[in-house]
């Protein structure tokens, strides 16, 4: 430090003129003094915070109070003379606006801010900075139904974060054990008030999400006022249990002032008693549902084997198989007379054909050349000549010493043509097939 203003209560030797050096150093108490003089110089301030240490000695209260986002810290004092006019619900946990004053103490070389007024902070601050939040989170779509995740129906393992020696981690588990006597859980315990919270809950929930043998996660706390549920409205509570793969429950158990928790959660319950029935499923209740579906199976499967069974014997009752002989009675009567039928069209197309061959039989004799040679006539070829091979049909075509074939009925004769016959004139013939 430069400035070197002059104290009225120092009380050491004066101090050198100029800046203090290696050769002209300051007396400790010159500087305590500065520093009293610059703290005192600040006069009183307001300012807001919450309350994470209170504790009373010798009717005086000391206690710390902390930064609402950061982690900044300063130490109060409250005088006896002081207390008497603050509220007298103030504990920690709480947000308070507090009136004061450094106050740098020499001899201790301590810095402590001396309280004149202490009061809660108006809810009508913290709603409005809470709605807010809950808008934010709404418009990213923290809160949407259709990014919450099913509960199992029994789940292996459940995750429970609360309060050391609660009444509401002994409410869970006594709960959920009497539901389902063999459910297992793993408990991690958090701050559920105070500056604390929203740390230890973040982390106790991403260590439940990553163990592979928790199904579902509890959060829960047997209600309280609306200020000490501020830390499960906290954005980095909400922001870790929407960023879980693990379905969440929330059982924080306040009806009238709800934290972000239950907005964001897979499922609200509305108390941690609530929360256990709603987890874990009664082994009695199951166990009578499966003797009910037993007995409405069995009762469906007696109606459906009678059903059955009268509609076989209706079947069995029918001709076809009450008498199947007649089937093949019948059938039998039929095929003696499709093949009695049969047989006689058969024997009649025979019968007819045979009269067609015949008759056919018949025009190809009489049309037949040896029918002619049969009744006496024969047939002359010329075996020589010019003409050797046709048939001869008058003397001219058979001049003298021409070779004939005369072919009769029954062989045929060599001969030899003398030249026409004397009385040979022309004659009609009959028509002969050749």
């Amino acid at each position: 430090m430069t400035d070197a203003s002059p104290s009225p209560a120092s009380t050491g030797p004066a101090a050198p003129a100029g800046p203090p050096t290696a050769e002209n150093p300051w007396p400790v108490g010159e500087l305590a003094e500065k520093i009293r003089g610059y703290i005192e110089r600040l006069g009183t301030a307001w300012v807001e915070g919450e309350i994470t240490q209170w504790g009373v000695s010798g009717g005086n209260v000391y206690g710390k109070l902390k930064d609402l986002n950061g982690q900044a810290t300063i130490s109060f004092t409250i005088w006896s003379s002081v207390k008497a006019r603050i509220p007298a619900d103030l504990k920690q946990g709480d947000r308070v606006i507090a009136l004061i004053k450094p106050n740098y103490w020499v001899r201790g070389g301590t810095l402590t801010m001396q309280v004149y007024e202490m009061r809660h902070v108006g809810l009508g601050d913290l709603l409005e900075r809470l709605e807010r939040l809950r808008a934010q989170l709404a418009a990213e779509g923290l809160f949407d139904a259709s990014r919450k995740k099913p509960l199992p129906f029994l789940p292996g393992g459940i995750g429970l974060i609360t309060g050391k020696d609660s009444d509401a981690e002994k409410d869970v588990l006594r709960n959920a054990q009497l539901r389902w006597p063999s459910v297992r859980f793993r408990v991690i315990h958090a701050a559920v008030q105070g500056d604390r919270t929203p740390r230890e809950v973040v982390a106790a929930l991403e260590a439940l999400d990553d163990d592979p043998e928790i199904d579902v996660i509890i959060i829960a706390r047997g209600g309280g006022d609306f200020q000490n549920l501020l830390g499960f409205s906290d954005e980095a509570v909400v922001r870790a249990v929407a960023a879980a793969r693990t379905p969440v429950v929330s059982a924080i158990g306040h009806e009238a002032d709800r934290p972000l928790l239950d907005s964001v959660a897979d499922l609200r319950a509305s108390t941690p008693t609530d929360a256990a029935k709603r987890v874990v499923p009664d082994v009695t209740e199951e166990l009578t549902r499966v003797d009910q579906a037993r007995t409405r199976i069995r009762g469906r499967m007696a109606s459906i084997v009678s059903v059955e069974i009268d509609r076989l014997g209706q079947i069995r009752s029918r001709p076809a198989l009450a008498q199947p002989g007649w089937i093949i009675d019948s059938r039998s009567e039929e095929l003696t007379r499709f093949v009695a039928r049969g047989s006689e069209l058969v024997s009649r197309v025979i019968e007819r054909e045979g009269n067609s061959v015949r008759e056919l039989t018949g025009h190809l004799r009489a049309l037949s050349p040896q029918r002619t040679l049969d009744r006496g006539y024969a047939i002359v070829q010329a075996a020589s000549g010019a003409g050797a091979g046709h048939i001869v049909r008058a003397a001219a075509e058979a001049p003298a010493g021409v070779r004939l074939t005369v072919t009769v009925a029954e062989g045929a004769l060599d001969a030899l043509s003398e030249g026409a016959h004397p009385d040979s004139r022309p004659q009609s013939t009959p028509a002969v097939d050749r």
